[in-house]
């Protein structure tokens, strides 16, 4: 996708608007976290407008990127970005921010509003359903179509994200794979609720990352040409990439800036109106929206639909001479094949263990599933998780069997993100003890209703 230079005026025009209509947003509510989207603005203004393929008016398209904000306590910069640039989400949905029954929650909520990707609030979660959203694709890329399905998946993230394990844990098995279909943006602020991140969390981020195989990049969170730039050299890594841009929470804030008392509560009236002068906004107003910048952010509307068009035209070609292509058509229709439930049958009182039975109804639904895969937290062979006749999921193959390693939490997570991938059926065994370490992907998976198994 071809960009125009940066026209820097305009950008920072249209950033400061979507700060301080998220802070409007929490003051209004009085309630939420002002300090993480007017940190993030500039990374979501650029991902919306000059690199996300994504299509307002059909927030479904398969052929698009996927935006996950894992950080989801800024669900106001979320919210503002899907409104500017042309999603179903009205001004007055953002006035009722954290009200019930308003599709703005305190924290994204999958299936609520059009254009969230997943559920995020519980931090490191979205970070690591977005390596299952990556594989998932790689996987329909390698076995379907490359044209059609070569998508990236973006993601912002937070201190506590990437303090979380399970993001350890899917981090390590995304650079293990080489999933350069992954960006992620790190909103390096060095705030916590308690204070200066250095009271519990200073190892060298970088160092970590590197270790795991990804691609790291260093950039000023307010430097918008250099974050830019590093979003453009990301798209095309091999690796995983990491951007860790140095950010300030509360940005603009003159008294709460870089403090924690930006981050959970409203700024308040007088630092809310001094924030406004310092940007060079009338303080008496509020979810003020220029028409200028209104005008420049709806231009992802058109081009979304542009985007999509020319997709569609080449799904339709291709789909006359690709078979794999119709399966995956019927699968993403909620379709399933004639026969797929002629499974084994099992006499009462048949000495069988019941892991033996799972074995082989699975390898009997994997025959007629194509778009089923899985594996299990390294008890495949124990627990006969493992599809017969089929290769492995590694850096260089897509087969069906995809070993998690002993990562049962990160197995629920990333089971989550591959179910998010229209058509996928994705599985995940271990032993009834070891789940305890899934529960969180288990509750987001039920209250999401995804497909998992």
């Amino acid at each position: 996708m071809s960009m125009p230079p940066l026209d820097l005026n305009q950008a920072r025009k249209a950033v400061d608007t979507i700060r301080l209509l998220a802070a409007d947003m929490v003051e209004k509510a009085s309630s939420g976290h002002p300090g993480t989207p007017m940190e993030a603005a500039p990374a979501a203004y650029l991902l919306y407008t000059r690199h996300m393929r994504h299509n307002p008016a059909n927030p479904d398209w398969a052929g698009r990127d996927r935006f996950i904000l894992s950080c989801g306590h800024a669900s106001a910069l979320l919210y503002s970005m899907l409104h500017l640039t042309g999603y179903d989400l009205s001004l007055e949905d953002l006035k009722n921010f954290r009200q019930l029954g308003s599709p703005t929650a305190g924290h994204p909520e999958f299936g609520h509003a059009p254009g969230i990707e997943t559920t995020t609030g519980p931090l490191g979660q979205g970070v690591s359903v977005g390596v299952g959203m990556a594989m998932g694709l790689r996987f329909l890329r390698k076995r379907v179509s490359d044209r059609l399905f070569d998508s990236t998946i973006f993601a912002l993230c937070s201190d506590g994200d990437l303090m979380e394990g399970v993001a350890s844990e899917t981090a390590s098995l995304a650079g293990h794979l080489r999933l350069g279909n992954l960006v992620y943006i790190y909103l390096d602020n060095r705030i916590t609720i308690e204070g200066d991140t250095s009271l519990a969390f200073t190892e060298e981020v970088a160092t970590r990352y590197l270790s795991y195989g990804w691609q790291v990049q260093h950039v000023e969170g307010e430097n918008l040409q250099d974050l830019d730039r590093a979003i453009a050299r990301a798209r095309h890594s091999p690796r995983p990439s990491l951007i860790i841009a140095r950010s300030h929470i509360g940005f603009g804030a003159p008294n709460k800036q870089d403090t924690a008392a930006a981050h959970g509560a409203p700024l308040g009236a007088e630092e809310l109106a001094a924030a406004k002068r310092f940007f060079g906004r009338d303080p008496e107003q509020s979810f003020v929206i220029p028409e200028d910048v209104a005008a420049h952010m709806r231009e992802a509307v058109a081009r979304g639909k542009a985007l999509e068009k020319e997709w569609q035209q080449a799904f339709e070609a291709e789909l006359k001479q690709n078979e794999a292509l119709k399966s995956w058509q019927q699968a993403a229709n909620g379709e399933l094949p004639a026969g797929w439930d002629d499974l084994p049958t099992f006499a009462a009182g048949e000495k069988l263990a019941t892991r033996q039975a799972s074995g082989k109804v699975l390898n009997a639904l994997a025959e007629k599933l194509p778009f089923l895969l899985g594996g299990s937290a390294d008890l495949g062979p124990s627990n006969n998780t493992v599809i017969k006749e089929e290769g492995s999921f590694t850096a260089c193959t897509v087969g069906r069997n995809i070993h998690f390693g002993v990562r049962e939490h990160a197995m629920g997570s990333i089971m989550n993100g591959l179910a998010h991938i229209p058509g996928l059926i994705p599985f995940g065994g271990t032993f009834l003890i070891f789940a305890d370490y899934m529960r969180p992907p288990m509750r987001l998976a039920a209250m999401m209703q995804r497909q998992c198994i």
